[in-house]
C-alpha cells in the first residue's frame, strides 16, 4: 500500500471478526524490526500470544474488561523494552532522559508494527493500561524488561470511525 494512505487510513479498532495467526504476527514483526533504535540496540521486546486459550487467559487476568471487550477475537502481542540498554554507555546514562530513550525506542517499534500489520491487511489497537506484573507472570518476563503495551492484532468486525486530529498549527511551532 503506498505509504501516505496507509497512515491515512490505520484506525484503532476495537471489535475482531479472526485474529492473525502465528504466522502473520511473524511477518509484522519480521517488518517492525526494522524499527531505528540508539545505537542499534533494539531494545524491544515481544511476547505474542496467539493460541485462543493464552488469550482468553490474558485477557482476562492482566487487562481491564473494557480491553478484554475491545481485544476480544484477535491475537496479542505484548510489547515490552530492556531497561538500561538505550540511552545508555559503560558509564551509564547517557543523558537525564536514561530508560526514556527504552520507551522512545519501543515507541518508534511499535509504530512500525502497526503499520506493517495494516499494510499486512490487519487491524491493531494498542492497550497501555494493562498489568504488567500478571503479564511478566503470565508470559514468563524477565525482569529487566519493562512492559509498556498490549496489541491486539486481527481482521476487523467493523468499520471504525475516523478520529479527529489536531492541526499542525496547533501541535508545532515553526522558526
Amino acid at each position: 500500500m503506498e505509504f501516505k494512505k496507509l497512515i491515512e487510513t490505520r484506525r484503532s479498532v476495537r471489535a475482531y471478526a479472526e485474529a492473525a495467526s502465528k504466522e502473520d504476527i511473524e511477518a509484522i514483526l519480521t517488518l517492525a524490526q526494522q524499527a531505528p533504535s540508539w545505537k542499534n540496540g533494539q531494545p524491544s521486546r515481544c511476547y505474542a500470544v496467539v493460541t485462543p486459550e493464552k488469550v482468553k487467559e490474558v485477557q482476562e487476568t492482566c487487562l481491564p474488561s473494557f480491553n478484554a471487550n475491545s481485544s476480544a477475537g484477535a491475537s496479542l502481542i505484548v510489547t515490552t523494552f530492556v531497561r538500561n540498554l538505550s540511552g545508555f554507555g559503560p558509564e551509564g546514562p547517557a543523558n537525564k532522559a536514561g530508560n526514556y530513550w527504552g520507551a522512545y525506542d519501543l515507541g518508534l517499534h511499535d509504530a512500525y508494527l502497526v503499520l506493517a500489520a495494516s499494510d499486512l491487511g490487519f487491524d491493531t489497537l494498542i492497550m497501555g493500561i494493562r498489568d504488567a506484573e500478571a503479564l511478566k507472570a503470565a508470559l514468563s518476563i524477565p525482569e529487566e524488561e519493562e512492559v509498556m503495551a498490549v496489541i491486539a492484532v486481527g481482521k476487523r468486525a467493523k468499520e471504525p470511525g475516523s478520529r479527529p486530529r489536531k492541526a499542525v498549527e496547533e501541535v508545532a511551532k515553526f522558526f
